[in-house]
């Protein structure tokens, strides 16, 4: 059992911790409460320092953003929070807010969206956007940027709230992201479409939020109908 546990919080067994003597500091430990709760929708979740809730949206109509799209191999990417491997998505957020402001004034600076999407399991990639949202008529997109789209359609979203924003994007997004496709979609047998999006606020100064959204697959009911 204690082995079992060992490697479930640090990925690794006891006795390759003891071969190879890694700093375990460097791993984000997954608060293990938050695997045996199921919160309602609109009921927060406090983990720690961690706050998580989980509600519905409609998108009625596409949200536009425009930034940096790079292919990511999804064998060199490391849990979020952990300090080793290549952080090609942190290396895209870090280009574009050093290109942002100086190029496209088009570009709302308070509302952002990470998203990956175009999964190729033959190549063992998929595509990772990095951006912000579009003000209306953006006009031409500076040279090496792109326009991607928040589809319309039906989301599941788990909001999340740390207590400062180094926080929030490692271990709270981790947390997060662990909960809602390791306990709450599979509690409601739900499935999603191959695509994630990260869309994060910095209107306020004093608080550290975001949201996941997903989009949940049609699941059919015993009686032959479709649900979500």
């Amino acid at each position: 059992n204690f082995t079992r546990a060992f490697k479930d919080a640090y990925t690794i067994t006891p006795e390759e911790y003891r071969k190879a003597l890694p700093m375990l500091n460097t791993f984000d430990r997954p608060e293990v409460a938050a695997n045996y709760v199921l919160i309602s929708e609109g009921v927060p979740l406090v983990v720690g320092d961690i706050v998580l809730e989980l509600e519905r949206k409609s998108l009625t109509a596409p949200e536009s953003y425009i930034g940096f799209e790079t292919a990511v191999s999804i064998a060199a990417q490391t849990p979020v929070g952990e300090s080793t491997g290549v952080d090609v998505p942190g290396q895209l957020w870090r280009q574009y807010h050093t290109e942002r402001n100086a190029t496209s004034p088009g570009i709302h600076t308070g509302v952002e969206l990470g998203m990956s999407h175009s999964a190729d399991p033959k190549l063992g990639t998929f595509r990772y956007f990095a951006g912000g949202l579009a003000k209306s008529g953006p006009g031409p997109l500076p040279d090496g940027m792109v326009l991607r789209e928040l589809p319309a359609g039906e989301y599941a979203v788990c909001k999340v709230e740390a207590e400062d924003f180094e926080t929030l994007v490692t271990v709270a997004l981790n947390q997060a992201s662990r909960y809602l496709f390791g306990t709450w979609l599979p509690q409601h047998s739900l499935t999603t479409e191959p695509f994630s999006a990260e869309k994060y606020y910095r209107t306020t100064e004093d608080v550290a939020y975001m949201e996941l959204w997903v989009m949940p697959k049609p699941t059919l009911t015993a009686d032959g109908a479709t649900t979500v």
